[in-house]
């Protein structure tokens, strides 16, 4: 039987599966599954449960709305979890013996985050409050909904995916008492407080927070330890940088957590931190490691992939996510120094949890030819077992491509690393076109995972490169920081240098039919190369930046980012101008669609509509396609018929020029 192609649409045909959570005694896990749902044009996650043992799995939550962030009560008993079945994420909890769900929160603002107490009957919360508000305190409904203007002074003002930030919600902790229903709240004033975590004796909890009165220059979290009783609190770290998912250790005499400082500004890679409470020492304990601490893989398929930073194996040793290589592998490390990898190489780990022993991890793994499952895994044999097939049928039905990893050179001799993808029904003898992937960040990494648009590709008769230029993640410290105010040079070299590999050593490419696309800084490296050459016969440019003076008070994150990325703010008009693609619009021969989101507020769909006006203008073939009701995250997150048609558009534009 023939297998079939992987289409757009096959998107509704799969399932993620993510968030795995062990229950105390290790012997049985919760986890999430999501899928697309057609008919109703959203997401739908549910709550599954899986017997260790036994292998069974159990779904135990149905509907067609997202649950999230589910919890284990010490003692086993209980999992708590957010749902949005009631519009906004409030908190619920289930018998781990079965039942139904019973909420818990009727927050005016809903529950961001949540921890349990150890004793099991109460529970941290974390959640947006109104000045002068409490969690509970609902507006009264206007009959006469009359727009009203926004007053603005501060510069973080909007964010992406949220759009203008409410000047007077303000995030904080509180607790709630199972029995009673009270809820107490723990911090105040005009802060945005984040929970973290509790003791085991839930004494003590751990909070971040930046309490600067002027937040548009701070660009730091720090980690703070509080009584639960008093609130007298201790700094665990106060400075530059972002901290955060502590976890203590199960004595309680230490605090793990991760983080990255700004000596790179954000192309620091993040190391784990331990605190030692009684002494107040801090240790980073992956200072020999030259790779990122986390998951920073650029891909398009799994949702709801929450990850503890650090877990604890013992009092001693911790495990923890490193992306490595387009790998992301879970590592081992203890106090002492021993430190080294405990997954295999080529996957993506993309969710994860270890028993208290230390014997056993639960995770859930991908790689390039399988969307990703719930595994079982002993560590010190390697031995893994596979606890979910939700996407079996889908990978005996469909013929999937498989790329193979490359490694060129580039300047400075440097070995850039990447894939390639020969097309589906792949025919000895016959040539096709190539179509170059380039990621965005520029501080993310493509991966060895399932990367569904490049599957779509594949399918449609192309072959895929994919590279990860200076600047990507995943590799050492010298070669993320790499691109930082070299935009446009080295790392445009890096991507045309795969190019030249490609062709080079696979004779089925034809050199006259190669496209290129990207989003993000993908999509300005995108623009940037059709104004730099006419290899490609087509480009697609997605949520892109092509003027990066405009771009500086447009976006979200302009003001900061342009300073970090090319140490130049707005004052350097002529050297922000130099690396804007704008300028070289002149030189583009190759026909360009340009696709952008109605709602991206991090690189502004502005960007694209001076683009797409000076192209037209100057009589260049470009075509422009607005996305309403999308973000920066169309092709992540976006509504389902929305990302299929962003493919299609794709898609569409390679059939008529390649």
């Amino acid at each position: 039987m023939s297998k079939k192609n992987i289409t757009a649409e096959s998107l509704f045909d799969l399932y993620s599966v993510a968030n795995p959570n062990l229950s105390p005694a290790g012997d049985r896990a919760v986890f999430v599954r999501t899928h697309m749902d057609k008919e109703e044009n959203k997401y739908v996650s549910n709550l599954f449960h899986a017997d260790l043992a036994s292998g069974q799995v159990t779904q135990w939550t149905y509907g067609k709305n997202r649950v999230s962030s589910p919890a284990w009560s010490a003692d086993g008993s209980k999992i708590a979890f957010l749902s949005d079945r009631d519009g906004k994420n409030q908190l619920y909890v289930l018998s781990a013996a079965g039942g139904e769900a019973e909420r818990v929160t009727d927050f005016a603002n809903g529950v961001s985050a949540f921890a349990w107490s150890p004793c099991g009957k109460k529970v941290w919360v974390n959640g947006a409050v109104k000045k002068d508000k409490s969690f509970t305190d609902k507006e009264e409904e206007k009959k006469d909904k009359n727009p009203e203007p926004v007053v603005i002074e501060k510069m973080k003002y909007k964010a992406d995916g949220l759009g203008l930030l409410p000047q007077d919600l303000f995030r904080q902790i509180g607790i709630v008492d199972l029995e009673s229903e009270e809820v107490t709240q723990f911090t105040e004033g005009d802060h945005q407080y984040g929970l973290n975590t509790v003791s085991p004796d839930g004494k003590k909890i751990v909070f971040s927070v930046n309490r600067a009165e002027n937040q548009d220059f701070e660009f730091r979290g720090g980690l703070y330890l509080a009584d639960a009783e008093s609130k007298e609190e201790k700094a665990i770290i106060d400075q530059d940088g972002y901290y955060g998912g502590a976890m203590f250790s199960p004595d309680g005499k230490k605090i793990a957590f991760i983080g990255a400082d700004r000596r790179l500004e954000n192309a620091t890679h993040a190391d784990v931190y331990v605190y030692d409470v009684a002494s107040g020492s801090l240790t980073v304990l992956t200072e020999s490691l030259d790779a990122p601490v986390g998951d920073l893989v650029a891909a398009d398929f799994q949702q709801g992939t929450e990850t503890p930073a650090a877990v604890w194996a013992g009092n001693d040793a911790l495990y923890f996510q490193v992306s490595v290589m387009g790998d992301v592998r879970l590592y081992y490390a203890t106090l002492e120094g021993e430190l080294y990898p405990a997954t295999p190489e080529n996957e993506h780990v993309y969710g994860y949890d270890v028993t208290k022993d230390g014997k056993t991890a639960l995770i859930t793994a991908s790689n390039p030819v399988h969307p990703g499952e719930l595994y079982a895994q002993e560590i010190s044999t390697g031995e893994r077992k596979a606890l979910t097939s939700f996407n079996a049928k889908f990978i005996e039905e469909h013929e999937i491509a498989k790329p193979e990893p490359i490694v060129f050179k580039g300047p400075k001799d440097w070995d850039v690393h990447g894939w390639i993808m020969k097309p589906a029904g792949f025919e000895e003898g016959k040539k096709y076109p190539l179509i170059t992937e380039i990621h965005g960040g520029p501080h993310t990494m493509y991966a060895n995972t399932f990367f569904h648009e490049f599957q779509v590709l594949a399918s449609k008769g192309y072959g895929v490169l994919f590279v990860n230029p200076r600047g990507s993640h995943g590799y050492s410290q010298e070669f993320v920081d790499a691109v930082r105010r070299d935009y446009g040079n080295g790392d445009y070299q890096d991507i045309m240098a795969g190019v030249d590999y490609a062709i080079e050593n696979n004779d089925w490419i034809d050199t006259e039919r190669l496209g290129v696309t990207g989003g993000s800084y993908g999509g300005f490296m995108t623009n940037w190369i059709v104004g730099h050459t006419d290899r490609f016969k087509a480009a697609v440019t997605q949520r892109s930046i092509s003027n990066w003076i405009s771009f500086f008070g447009v976006s979200d994150i302009g003001y900061y980012f342009s300073e970090w990325q090319h140490g130049a703010v707005m004052d350097d008009v002529e050297g922000l101008w130099d690396i804007s693609p704008l300028k070289y619009a002149a030189n583009v021969n190759t026909p360009l669609l340009i696709l952008h989101s109605e709602k991206d507020f991090r690189c502004p769909i502005e960007q694209a509509e001076q683009l797409f006006i000076t192209l037209k203008h100057m009589g260049k073939e470009t075509v422009f396609v607005r996305f309403p009701e999308a973000d920066h995250n169309l092709s992540r997150t976006g509504k389902p018929n929305l990302r299929i048609e962003r493919l299609d558009q794709i898609t569409g534009w390679f059939e008529k020029y390649l």
